[in-house]
């Protein structure tokens, strides 16, 4: 292992190794109380959607394993490091991408300028040439302002971006919100890419018809925390009485 490598408290990637632990998570934005102990895992490759109702917990708990709220207490480790203490722009250094519902497009750039500018945080981030055959609709846009873009393409152009960085876990809030079909479908395609690749993915996801077939597990929250695990195998059994608990 590198010196960096030791130094960014990375372990040597090996299938079935945790990637991600999240014991006990309690979150904060001053005094509302958000999160009320999630525990959750991740192995190394696997994809995990949170599902739940809106104001379930799901959002805040990605922001949580980023740093990004007002307080959080408990214990997040990633890919062996544990990162409660984290300041958040060291986060992504141990080769986590964040995808916020906001996109965070850069509007006056066009999309290649927006995929240039994001830092190599990692080794092994995509080239240009793979993202454009990822994304084909970026390719034919590649000189369109961001302004340009419709909401399909400013997504697909927002996962693009983390995949420059060598993120090796991506976090992804809502990607399909308000997009066609046909939008929908090709980013279905784009996530069983790249779990091809060894991606870990963790999916909040209001659309569950979506998610369902790419999953392995799927995580139901409710008031804060985890009430339900439900195993791609078990699903066709309990889908029913997964229904009930989203309301569908």
């Amino acid at each position: 292992m590198s010196q960096a490598a030791q130094t960014l408290g990375e372990t040597p990637e090996r299938d079935g190794a945790e990637m991600l632990r999240v014991s006990d998570l309690h979150a904060f934005y001053g005094e509302s109380h958000i999160l009320h102990g999630v525990d959750f895992d991740v192995k190394r490759g696997e994809l995990v959607t949170l599902l739940g109702r809106n104001g379930a917990g799901r959002s805040t708990t990605l922001k949580a394993i980023m740093n990004m709220v007002g307080r959080r207490t408990g214990s997040i480790v990633i890919n062996g490091t544990e990162t409660l203490d984290m300041k958040p722009h060291r986060i992504p250094r141990l080769g986590v991408g964040y995808c916020p519902e906001e996109r965070g497009i850069f509007s006056s750039l066009d999309v290649e300028e927006n995929l240039l500018l994001p830092p190599t945080v990692r080794s092994g981030g995509m080239g240009l040439d793979e993202i454009y055959a990822m994304f084909p609709n970026l390719y034919e846009r590649r000189r369109s302002q961001g302004t340009r873009l419709s909401g399909g393409e400013q997504q697909m152009l927002a996962m693009a971006r983390i995949l420059r960085t060598g993120a090796r876990m991506l976090l992804l809030d809502e990607i399909t919100e308000g997009l066609a079909p046909v939008i929908v479908q090709a980013l279905g395609e784009v996530l069983i890419k790249l779990k091809e690749r060894g991606m870990t993915i963790v999916l909040v996801e209001q659309n569950f018809r979506f998610a369902a077939p790419l999953a392995d597990r799927h995580f139901v929250m409710e008031h804060g925390r985890i009430i339900e695990e439900i195993s791609a195998a078990e699903l066709p059994a309990r889908r029913e009485h997964l229904n009930t608990l989203l309301g569908v």
